[in-house]
């Protein structure tokens, strides 16, 4: 179905930043993007490139692969 992959990334974002006790805003700075771009990728709606999933990872320090997945495993890779 169209969009399942960005839904999937959201979910596995917004996972994380709830695993860490992370407002949006401020998991946004360690992003480096604005707070309502966060949002919009959290609920599915952003179409981000293979790149951004790649700096996004790399700036959470995860594996590009837990964001894209969707399983029963946590983003840092724990059950």
């Amino acid at each position: 179905m169209t969009g399942d992959l960005q839904r999937t990334v959201g979910r596995n974002l917004r996972r994380y930043r709830l695993q860490h006790g992370l407002s949006q805003e401020a998991m946004a700075r360690v992003l480096d993007v604005h707070r309502t771009y966060m949002g919009g990728v959290e609920r599915g709606e952003r179409n981000l490139t293979l790149n951004t999933v790649e700096r996004i990872a790399a700036a959470i320090d995860v594996d590009p692969l837990a964001l894209l997945t969707r399983d029963a495993t946590d983003v840092d890779g724990n059950r």
